[in-house]
């Protein structure tokens, strides 16, 4: 169990993957705002790591676009995720933060993972290390590239509109 709870921490932003780019160094975010990426909110249902995966994503509002995630295997709640995209400066910034089914933070008080924004297309959301992907207007993808014990891998969650 701990191992799963290990992947979703280890997130990797140095493997080129087919669904999930990186920044160039010295590469800038795009021009971007939160109106490109509201086909995101929604509660969203999929399975993954052999449970049940929950997303609720709010739509625009106060610059930024709230979530919460959470993983549920054998009936429990394994860890939550909350979070947000942030319109800053002219672009997008993901933000997450970790938490046990405890509600006990992995990460310390005032850090959080940070995903920049790498390029936008019609229907999808490139982020160092995650990508959101439409579907159709009851089903959309995120990719995310996972590190553990040295080895990267991306990994589909297929969510669709509750």
């Amino acid at each position: 169990m701990k191992l799963i709870l290990l992947l979703l921490l280890l997130f990797s932003i140095n493997v080129s993957s087919q669904n999930t780019i990186q920044l160039k160094e010295g590469e800038k975010s795009p021009k971007a705002s939160l109106s490109d990426v509201a086909w995101i909110s929604g509660h969203w249902k999929g399975e993954a790591f052999g449970g049940t995966t929950e997303e609720i994503w709010s739509p625009p509002m106060g610059d930024s676009m709230m979530f919460v995630f959470k993983l549920v295997l054998e009936g429990k709640v394994q860890f939550y995720e909350i979070g947000h995209i942030q319109e800053k400066e002219n672009t997008l910034l993901l933000q997450l933060k970790h938490f046990g089914g405890n509600l006990k933070g992995w990460e310390t008080k005032d850090e959080t993972v940070d995903f920049k924004l790498i390029k936008m297309e019609e229907n999808k959301a490139f982020f160092e290390g995650f990508t959101f992907e439409k579907i159709s207007e009851n089903e959309i993808n995120l990719y995310v590239v996972i590190n553990s014990d040295g080895v990267k891998a991306e990994e589909k969650f297929s969510y669709k509109r509750k």
